[in-house]
């Protein structure tokens, strides 16, 4: 599939959540959403273990590595390195506001430095042949969003940067945790649209307390202007309650498809799991991604308990996610009766 029809649906970069197994795990409901890594620095890319920090199953395209960074040459070497891995996309953060990474000069810090996006941006886009795109947040601290996002958007564009996913928040690097940073400062959605109506040549992509898929479609239909936005990017939600991701073919791509539900989702995933577990891999690293499958289910808790207490264990294999499976199973059962 093109990766321009993926952009209709992301799974947001999130740190500690979106690794290999995660990403798998989302593939399992969803066959069109684009799937982003774990933000991964541009320095651990080129001198770290590679394999284990860019390593992914086939199954998992299309798929694209977020990159963190700020000098253009180390961003370029680490986007080659990355496309001959096989990533169907590099994206530079300039939205994380975690202290480590301000300290590093790169993330949100680097809304402050247009210019310096842009040289980066021109670093990676010159160094590979998959698209090279921006993630980025409004604006930081005191800085005005309708200046500071538009001075990053259209630097970036000018040396041929099409694509942008915004976080329609300003991350506030004085005061705010990161947690923080993801619920205090406001959303501001319109301005994130206006850049769409503005910038129309842009594919722009809308990121940021997005719930559920009743919002998401929202978001993607036209405004009182006709303009839309041409994708969204869901983060919490899609790790949280997974089983939305299911509906996501037929809801936001428009696929006459059925609804994969958690029952078909385990069984998609099952080749996956089995695979990794016979590369000596534990279960644990697995199932600790579905904890919210079964949200609402009766039995919902026995499956979370299960796969917590008995998927640690030594030696754990299926077995124990079909005895979680089977808790449900019972649970609806004994409700139903």
């Amino acid at each position: 599939m093109p990766i321009n029809q993926a952009y209709r649906l992301s799974v947001a970069p999130m740190m500690d959540w979106t690794d290999r197994n995660c990403r798998a795990f989302h593939r399992a409901l969803s066959s069109r959403a684009l799937l982003y890594t774990e933000m991964v620095t541009a320095p651990a890319v080129i001198h770290g273990d590679r394999d284990y920090l860019l390593g992914f199953d086939e199954v998992e395209h299309p798929v694209a590595l977020q990159l963190g960074g700020s000098d253009p040459a180390q961003l370029a070497e680490a986007a080659r390195i990355g496309e001959a891995y096989g990533y169907d996309e590099i994206n530079l953060n300039v939205g994380c506001p975690s202290d480590r990474v301000q300290s590093g000069r790169f993330g949100a810090c680097l809304m402050r430095e247009p210019e310096l996006v842009a040289d980066c941006m021109a670093a990676i886009r010159s160094a590979v042949g998959v698209p090279a795109t921006v993630k980025c947040r409004i604006g930081v601290d005191d800085q005005d969003p309708e200046v500071s996002l538009f001075a990053t958007v259209d630097a970036c564009a000018a040396v041929g940067i099409e694509t942008f996913i915004v976080h329609a928040r300003k991350a506030w690097l004085k005061g705010l945790s990161p947690k923080e940073n993801r619920d205090v400062p406001p959303l501001d959605y319109g301005l994130v649209r206006r850049l769409k109506r503005e910038r129309p040549h842009l594919t722009i992509s809308i990121n940021g307390g997005i719930g559920t898929l009743d919002q998401a479609e929202a978001l993607l239909a036209p405004d009182e202007y006709g303009v839309q936005l041409d994708g969204v990017m869901l983060g919490r939600a899609a790790y949280h309650e997974p089983a939305l991701m299911g509906q996501v073919d037929r809801r936001i791509f428009g696929e006459a498809v059925a609804d994969i539900d958690p029952y078909q989702a385990l069984e998609n995933y099952r080749p996956y799991m089995q695979s990794r577990l016979d590369q000596g891999f534990n279960l644990a690293s697995m199932t600790r991604h579905m904890m919210g499958l079964m949200h609402g289910r009766p039995g919902a808790r026995a499956f979370r308990r299960i796969l917590t207490v008995e998927g640690v264990k030594a030696g754990a294999g299926l077995e124990v996610l079909d005895r979680a499976i089977e808790a449900v199973r019972d649970a609806e059962a004994a409700r139903a009766a």
